[in-house]
């Protein structure tokens, strides 16, 4: 269900421990059972904090990011130095509304797996000038398994965009690093 260690498809800083019904028992009884309907949820987001919302446009189409089949980064924005999400659609702002993606303990481990990220990445660059390629390959195994992979992703993307040198300016050497393309094809979640 999750594309690495089994974390949250909501906030991808805790371990999944619950099957979230994207849409509600409540709202549609029939897709209790339907596999497409399950996701992979810690029990803060799925019982804290959503438990039966679903919040719909005037169409009746739901206003929350269905990780499974949407891509969370056409609809979410991370801000790397703060650790927040911004919204780039109403999807967006519903999503982090509903399973409280901006809530300070994520913002703040979102900064801290940045750090995680910029630190792995400079040793990464280190070990491969040595000719060490395990402790290089070790490096990005700390970076694909360490919690909230949505600040790698996000760090990937952002890299590629306009502005790129601006977002990264507190890193201004990791922006190569995030161009490599042995770096990309290992980190990259497609």
């Amino acid at each position: 269900m999750a594309p690495d260690i089994e974390r949250c498809m909501y906030c991808r800083d805790s371990f999944g421990t619950d099957i979230d019904h994207h849409e509600p028992i409540v709202r549609n009884a029939l897709r209790t059972f339907d596999w497409n309907n399950h996701l992979l949820a810690c029990s803060h987001c799925n019982s804290h904090h959503k438990r039966e919302a679903f919040p719909v446009d005037e169409h009746g189409n739901s206003l929350l990011i269905d990780p499974s089949s949407e891509d969370p980064f056409e609809h979410l924005l991370l801000a790397l130095s703060m650790g927040e999400y911004v919204p780039l659609t109403e999807k967006g702002r519903a999503t982090i509304t509903v399973f409280g993606l901006n809530r300070f303990p994520l913002a703040r481990a979102r900064q801290q797996a940045y750090r995680v990220v910029v630190l792995c990445l400079r040793q990464w660059r280190r070990e491969i000038l040595e000719q060490s390629t395990n402790l290089a390959d070790a490096m990005l195994h700390t970076i694909r398994e360490q919690p909230c992979a949505d600040v790698c992703q996000a760090m990937l993307r952002q890299v590629e965009q306009p502005g790129a040198a601006i977002v990264f300016a507190d890193a201004p050497d990791i922006v190569d690093l995030l161009r490599d393309q042995t770096v990309r094809r290992a980190l990259l979640l497609s």
